[in-house]
């Protein structure tokens, strides 16, 4: 079973649980901030991991920056040298009138890139329904976790969404999605999925 510890500790935060990749989507996950509690437990739902996660820390962006880097640590632990898997997973998921679309390449290679429509309603600074989580946080999360996984995530936004609580649930649902495809062992592959012979 492919499974890490999730743990950091640093002077400004304190961040402690469990990732098993090959589970069955149940979760514990106790951050301090309601929308990404929610959205994690999203995330491993559909993603079929088992996640448990519980954090404390003085301010927003250093628990929601730190949450990112230390699940992505614990993914990258959990997949070692990545000997077998499919490598890469897309999945597009709709949200009411929101469709977004996870692409991702567990390449060693981070990469977190957005393709929005024009024209649309939400920014950055739009808050996930009355709380002061906004894009910008998501990102945050988002940008540390493909930095410590070493993982390319492209998402498109393929509508114009209405609200961001459909924008973020919609995001998080496909990106649990295509990472469980690209996780996921291929009996035919024998080895590394690289013609360079290793994943960093």
């Amino acid at each position: 079973m492919r499974k890490a510890k999730i743990a950091r500790k640093t002077n400004e935060v304190d961040i402690k649980g469990k990732l098993i990749i090959d589970g069955s989507g149940k979760t514990n996950i106790k951050t301090g901030f309601g929308p990404l509690d929610h959205l994690l437990t999203l995330f491993a739902f559909h993603g079929l991991f088992d996640l448990d996660l519980e954090a404390k820390g003085d301010l927003t962006h250093h628990i929601i920056e730190d949450l990112g880097i230390a699940l992505g640590k614990a993914f990258k632990e959990a997949l070692a040298d990545k000997r077998g898997i499919n490598r890469y997973g897309s999945f597009s998921l709709v949200m009411d009138e929101t469709v977004v679309e996870a692409n991702v390449d567990i390449s060693g290679r981070p990469v977190l890139r957005a393709r929005r429509p024009t024209g649309t309603a939400l920014d950055k600074q739009t808050q996930f329904d009355d709380t002061n989580f906004t894009l910008e946080d998501a990102e945050g999360f988002l940008k540390a976790f493909v930095q410590h996984a070493g993982i390319s995530l492209v998402y498109v936004i393929k509508s114009d969404p209405e609200e961001l609580h459909h924008l973020l649930e919609a995001l998080f649902k496909a990106l649990g999605k295509a990472l469980d495809q690209a996780s996921q062992i291929d009996p035919r592959r024998k080895g590394i999925p690289s013609t360079k012979g290793i994943i960093d």
